[in-house]
């Protein structure tokens, strides 16, 4: 498979992985959901990497699925491998990943590439991003785990009313709504992003990704089960080498060098 659809780049324990077809909006093809994955895949189980960013090179974030593969007969997967085998291993992926995601929405996010962002642990978006739902104006429905998420992050009217006109929201919109956690300008877009990643890489990841697992059930459990699951893994992270690190730094009143661990 081509190298050049899915780019990635570690330094400093964060892994860049950039959606690079800019001349289609970085519109999603078989080739590079596929890629995508792998390089997911390869990001979770490399022990330097501590942070994941995706971005899109280009003016776009994601444009979705590329219309083109579908509307051609020799390259039409067929929706059922899209999904079953494009979106929904990518959506998993960013979930079950241990490490913290931030989708740095760069530009336009729309369809697939709206909700792949929004299944990320921190969204931010540069001033110029917008976000659209815009499977309505081609007469399909939202994918990508778009009604799981968006309805919990913004509410049920709000997502609704955007699924079902496919307006465009603006990235300052996005932040009222509560669909991304900051906006930065334009200029200081890359150098914030970097910030946000370098941060998270050197915090306790171990505990990062038990966060992550419990936010991620608590979007089923009961209260009684999701105690019972704080207990479990509040217990197992006061085993880790990071904890012991925390508390020494705290009480020694110095900056804490967690190792991820």
């Amino acid at each position: 498979m081509s190298q050049d659809s899915i780019e990635l780049k570690i330094e400093n324990n964060t892994a860049w992985i950039t959606l690079n077809r800019p001349d289609v909006f970085n519109s999603f093809n078989r080739e590079m959901a596929l890629r995508l994955q792998k390089q997911l895949d390869h990001c979770a189980s490399e022990a330097t990497v501590r942070a994941i960013v995706i971005t899109g090179s280009g003016r776009a974030f994601c444009a979705g699925q590329d219309l083109k593969e579908v509307t051609t007969p020799e390259l039409n997967p067929g929706f059922k491998k899209i999904l079953e085998e494009h979106y929904n291993p990518i959506i998993q992926r960013i979930r079950t990943i241990e490490k913290p995601v931030i989708a740095a929405v760069n530009g336009v996010a729309a369809g697939a590439g709206a909700n792949i962002a929004l299944a990320c642990d921190v969204v931010v978006a540069s001033a110029g991003a917008g976000f659209i739902q815009a499977f309505s104006k081609i007469g399909l429905v939202p994918d990508s785990a778009g009604t799981f998420f968006l309805p919990r992050l913004i509410g049920f009217q709000k997502a609704s009313a955007l699924m079902l006109l496919g307006d465009k929201v603006s990235a300052e919109e996005a932040e009222k709504l509560g669909m991304v956690y900051k906006v930065f300008s334009s200029e200081d877009f890359i150098s914030e992003v970097t910030a946000l990643a370098e941060t998270l890489a050197k915090m306790p990841t171990k505990a990062l990704g038990m966060t992550k697992r419990l936010l991620n059930q608590s979007m089923t459990n009961d209260l009684k089960a999701q105690l019972e699951m704080e207990s479990k893994l509040q217990i197992e992270a006061a085993q880790s080498d990071d904890y012991n690190e925390g508390v020494d730094a705290f009480v020694n009143k110095r900056k804490p060098e967690f190792k991820g661990k």
